[in-house]
C-alpha cells in the first residue's frame, strides 16, 4: 500500500505529538531519579522524535509546505498561516540541531536510543552549558508555537467552519468534529 503525501504527513504529525508532550512534561532530571530503564526509554523516545523531526524537515525542504491557508482564511490569519507552519517544522529541526550540539560539546559520548552516538564529544563544558540552555529554551518556545498552532486550527474549525481539523485528523475521528 502506497501512502499519499497527506496521509504520510498525518502519520508523522500525530506520531510526533505524544513524543513532544513527553519531552514537554518529562525532563532528564525526572528520568534520572526514576532509574536507568527510564533513562534508556527517554533516550529511545529522543531518537524516534529526532528521526520524525528530520524526516519532516527533509520532506519540507524537498517538496515544500503541504498545507494551504484555505479560501475562508483572510487578513492576518491568512498571513500567519505559512510562517506558523514553517516555524513548527524548522523549529523541530532546530531542536534536533541543538541536541546534536549538546552531544558535540559533552565531555563523554551521549547516545540517542542508547545505541547511536549523537556526536564525537569535544569536552567543552561552557559551550555545553550554552547548548543546553539553547536546547531547553528553543524547545519550550516551540511548545508555545505548537500551542498557538493548535488554537489557530481549533479557531479555524469552530469560527470559520472551514474543516481545518478534518484536514489533519485521521478519518475515523472525523465524526467527532
Amino acid at each position: 500500500m502506497r501512502l499519499t503525501r497527506r496521509t504520510w504527513l498525518k502519520l508523522v504529525h500525530w506520531t510526533t505529538i505524544p513524543f513532544f508532550l513527553w519531552f514537554l512534561l518529562v525532563t532528564p532530571t525526572h528520568v534520572a531519579r526514576w532509574g536507568w530503564h527510564w533513562v534508556e526509554l527517554h533516550s529511545v523516545f529522543g531518537l524516534v522524535f529526532v528521526a520524525l523531526a528530520l524526516t519532516w524537515t527533509l520532506d519540507l525542504a524537498l517538496r515544500g509546505l503541504a498545507s494551504r491557508p484555505g479560501p475562508k482564511l483572510r487578513g492576518t490569519a491568512r498571513v500567519l498561516h505559512r510562517p506558523l507552519h514553517l516555524t513548527l517544522v524548522w523549529g523541530l529541526f532546530g531542536v534536533a540541531v541543538s541536541g546534536f550540539l549538546l552531544g558535540l560539546t559533552a565531555s563523554r559520548t551521549l547516545f540517542a536510543g542508547t545505541v547511536l552516538p549523537i556526536a564525537p564529544p569535544q569536552g567543552l563544558p561552557r559551550a555545553n552549558g550554552w547548548a543546553g540552555t539553547l536546547h531547553v529554551y528553543e524547545f519550550y518556545a516551540l511548545a508555545a508555537v505548537a500551542l498557538f498552532h493548535a488554537g489557530f486550527h481549533i479557531w479555524r474549525h469552530v469560527r470559520l467552519r472551514d474543516n481545518a481539523l478534518r484536514i489533519m485528523v485521521p478519518k475515523p475521528l472525523h465524526r467527532f468534529l
